[in-house]
């Protein structure tokens, strides 16, 4: 029995845009006019789920994909930093930052790890080998990379390497305890 995974990084919005850690906000108008015209690329007949942000319930809708939300494959919880740009943080918590970046088990911003986060996708993603098909799940890119990093067993600084791109298909394999990877290919509508 094999799980063939497709994960999809949302549309672009403001936050990813401006990179701010995510409030929750919706797909901008351009964002949504290019998850429209990709609406062929995924498979509408597997399972499919998403992040419950907005941005990803969006763009899984704007793709044609019925997806459920899971609680389980919700974006880092990011604290005080939310709404926050990068930028902003950088210049208010420098030494806060270079420690979150860093250190995967750290949390200054009394939200969720890097770590907590892998294994909170890591836990979601090897119940999915208990069964098989297609699965299509549109979620936030640092879930793309927590799921990633579980997928490989690497270790959980390495999250912080994989660039994640809008509207991009990170497949994973996976059967027998084990997973693969293809990694970065363009949806095509």
């Amino acid at each position: 029995m094999t799980v063939r995974l497709t994960l999809v990084p949302p549309a672009v919005n403001d936050a990813l845009r401006e990179v701010r850690f995510d409030d929750d906000g919706p797909l901008d108008p351009a964002g949504l006019a290019r998850a429209e015209a990709l609406a062929t690329a995924p498979d509408p007949a597997v399972r499919a789920y998403a992040s419950p942000s907005a941005r990803c319930l969006g763009t899984a809708r704007a793709l044609g994909l019925r997806a459920e939300p899971v609680t389980g494959l919700a974006g880092c919880a990011m604290g005080r930093w939310r709404g926050r740009t990068l930028g902003e943080v950088a210049a208010t918590e420098e030494a806060a930052l270079a420690v979150w970046l860093s250190d995967p088990e750290a949390a200054p911003h009394g939200g969720e790890s890097l770590r907590d986060l892998r294994v909170r996708v890591g836990a979601w993603l090897d119940a999915l080998l208990e069964g098989s098909g297609r699965v299509t799940a549109v979620v936030e890119p640092d879930v793309v990379r927590a799921a990633t990093v579980h997928a490989l067993g690497v270790p959980d600084a390495t999250a912080w390497r994989l660039d994640v791109r809008p509207l991009t298909a990170v497949h994973l394999s996976g059967r027998g305890g084990r997973w693969n990877l293809r990694a970065g290919e363009p949806l095509t509508g």
